[in-house]
């Protein structure tokens, strides 16, 4: 958590936060997508230069200065088995500071750009911030669909609806 924290202050001087805040949302994702990064990462036989090389590749093509600074940092440190972590406190940390929600909506088909934008503005209005909104299409939900946003949760989903009636019956 310190070195998020001093990264996300050291960005935030540099006025890089949001190009920082990308590539760390860039490392997070690697690290979920292939497991055998961490593996790699982790093995004490692998030359520092390579762990270097593999973590700003998994930064994304184009990352920024200051990223690839604090790579070179938690290597000399000698902390990249905690490098998953901190790019997730780092996203953490910048969410709180920018007031930035996380939305999701889960639909049974896919929804046009301008309902997507419709539900996107109705969560900024509530929660009186920046919200980064996902889509998923889950054909199981039927119909109707169901929102998550911070810890709020709405299922106005045609399954959930016939879930309640078989219940109701069910008494």
């Amino acid at each position: 958590m310190r070195y998020a924290r001093a990264l996300l202050k050291c960005a935030t001087d540099q006025k890089q936060e949001d190009a920082v805040y990308q590539d760390m949302m860039t490392v997070a994702k690697s690290y979920l997508e292939v497991p055998a990064l961490r593996h790699t990462i982790d093995n004490p036989m692998l030359s520092k230069d390579k762990k270097e090389a593999l973590l700003i590749v998994a930064a994304g093509e184009k990352n920024c200065q200051l990223t690839k600074a604090f790579i070179a940092l938690v290597l000399k440190e000698d902390r990249e088995n905690v490098m998953q972590f901190m790019a997730n406190s780092y996203i953490t940390l910048y969410r709180k500071q920018k007031n930035v929600i996380r939305g999701k909506l889960i639909t049974a088909a896919r929804v046009s750009a301008e309902t997507e934008q419709k539900m996107r503005q109705m969560v900024e209005s509530k929660t009186n911030g920046t919200v980064e909104f996902e889509t998923e299409v889950n054909p199981d939900i039927i119909g109707g669909f169901i929102l998550e946003y911070d810890t709020f949760r709405m299922d106005a989903s045609v399954k959930s609806k016939l879930n309640n009636i078989l219940n109701t019956l069910k008494r």
